[in-house]
């Protein structure tokens, strides 16, 4: 059975209940199978969360770690909010999770997330989007003759070794900021985080080892995160 300290990987099993939900996202599909859910699918994912958590705050000991399954912790709310969606469909399709660095509500911080799927694991670190305060400091922290282009030696090297850098939203650079600006690309994002180009297999997501194989990524995308973390508390946002 699994145990908050034993991760023996997700099981085959779960990744199958998200396929077949996907084709059958519905309550009245899902209540009977809710105990399959919880069996291969939570679980396993608090274990992870458990694991993988003790081993990111090797990179940075206020990492957050929470494993309350009601969405208030690491492992996010399987729910979907339909309330302003065209999309009704109940449920999401895969099973997403973070560990995040900071005070406060998890999405406004920079974190380590990632998100099991049927066909693999995708992960990020950094922030999906950055509210006025975050933006602010964000375009200040680029600006600067230090952190600017140590952000964007980052970034080279974070593609170099094949990740893909997520981020940039507006079309023009911001207003109050020299359009031929050496890091214009940079000004124009609205969030920031490195991705894995490629899922993580399931031949490796259903065994322990997923755990290393998370953590080594986690490891290289960390200058990402850890950029983020020094400006947000540069500006006092943490």
């Amino acid at each position: 059975m699994t145990t908050l300290h034993t991760f023996e990987g997700f099981p085959q099993a779960g990744l199958d209940f998200l396929r077949e939900l996907a084709q059958n996202n519905t309550r009245e599909w899902f209540e009977p199978r809710k105990e399959a859910f919880i069996r291969t699918l939570r679980d396993p994912a608090v274990a992870f969360i458990a694991t993988l958590g003790e081993r990111l705050q090797t990179i940075s000991p206020e990492i957050r770690v929470d494993l309350r399954t009601n969405g208030s912790g690491s492992l996010m709310r399987f729910n979907r909010d339909t309330r302003f969606s065209d999309n009704k469909a109940p449920y999401k399709t895969e099973l997403p999770m973070m560990w995040w660095e900071g005070p406060g509500k998890k999405m406004q911080h920079p974190a380590f997330g990632l998100r099991v799927r049927p066909v693999g694991v995708g992960m990020m670190a950094g922030m999906f989007g950055f509210d006025k305060d975050m933006l602010a400091a964000y375009r200040e922290a680029v600006n600067h003759d230090t952190l600017g282009p140590g952000l964007a030696a980052v970034l080279d090297d974070m593609r170099g070794q094949g990740y893909s850098i997520v981020g940039e939203h507006y079309k023009r650079v911001p207003r109050g900021f020299d359009a031929g600006h050496p890091r214009a690309d940079l000004l124009r994002y609205n969030a920031l985080y490195a991705a894995l180009a490629d899922d993580i297999p399931p031949a490796i997501v259903t065994t322990p080892e997923l755990v290393d194989v998370c953590f080594e990524h986690c490891r290289a995308m960390a200058p990402v995160q850890q950029w983020l973390v020094k400006i947000a508390r540069r500006a006092d946002l943490q």
